[in-house]
């Protein structure tokens, strides 16, 4: 069956597999130099196994006459789901986790398909823009999340009664709730008796180590924390 094939067909599938290689390892690495769930060989994987089911595709609508030559490639579009939503996790604390390496995952493997289809400069630049949303723009987010006037808290507080004392202190430091979920007892991961998920709008621009040491300092407030 290896006669069947050219010097040529073989190079080039060689190429294709060792680009996807490079190319999910660029991305897998600064993944796993943070320490994500998803690091250095799973983006490797992902990135091959997308070039080489376009390749496989590509030979069977070759080969046999028939089929879709994009019909896997879609299956692997949705099917990384599945991958990516198990990086993706929720704390104690209800701080939801693991996004951006989920949706590093799906680009990997679109970057994959582009390997496995050929369109080697779509795979090339895509891998840098990839690279510099996951790596160089983390300062960037920090930035823009700093300057918003936007707060999500999670709270927890001794008992009920306390979150009387909690609404207080905001409305008396000009803070305005957007939205409020209350947990009780039963479902808080700690000795705390109440915990409280709170949006909140501030006035003017306050550095949050501020609030959440105002927060803190609350009668009855076990624990502060921004999601």
């Amino acid at each position: 069956m290896l006669g069947q094939f050219t010097w040529m067909e073989l190079e080039d599938c060689f190429i294709k597999m060792l680009l996807a290689l490079i190319c999910g390892g660029i991305l897998g690495f600064d993944r796993g130099r943070k320490k994500r769930p998803a690091g250095f060989r799973t983006y490797m994987l992902v990135c091959m196994g997308a070039a080489l089911v376009m390749m496989t595709n590509e030979y069977i609508c070759r080969i046999y006459g028939t089929g879709d030559p994009s019909r896997m490639g879609a299956q692997v579009i949705s099917g990384i789901g599945f991958l990516g939503a198990g990086t993706i996790i929720v704390t104690g604390h209800n701080r939801v986790k693991g996004l951006t390496t989920a949706a590093g995952l799906w680009a990997a493997a679109c970057v994959g398909l582009a390997i496995g289809v050929g369109y080697y400069p779509a795979a090339i630049l895509g891998t840098v823009m990839i690279l510099i949303a996951m790596a160089s723009l983390h300062d960037l987010d920090d930035r823009v999340m700093a300057s918003s006037l936007l707060m999500n808290l999670y709270i927890e507080l001794s008992k009920p009664g306390d979150l009387k004392k909690l609404l207080a202190c905001m409305r008396d430091n000009g803070i305005k709730i957007i939205e409020m979920e209350i947990e009780h007892s039963d479902k808080v991961h700690s000795k705390a008796s109440t915990a409280v998920l709170i949006s909140l709008r501030l006035n003017k621009k306050q550095p949050s180590e501020d609030i959440l040491q105002l927060l803190t300092d609350v009668e009855g407030v076990k624990y502060v924390e921004e999601l």
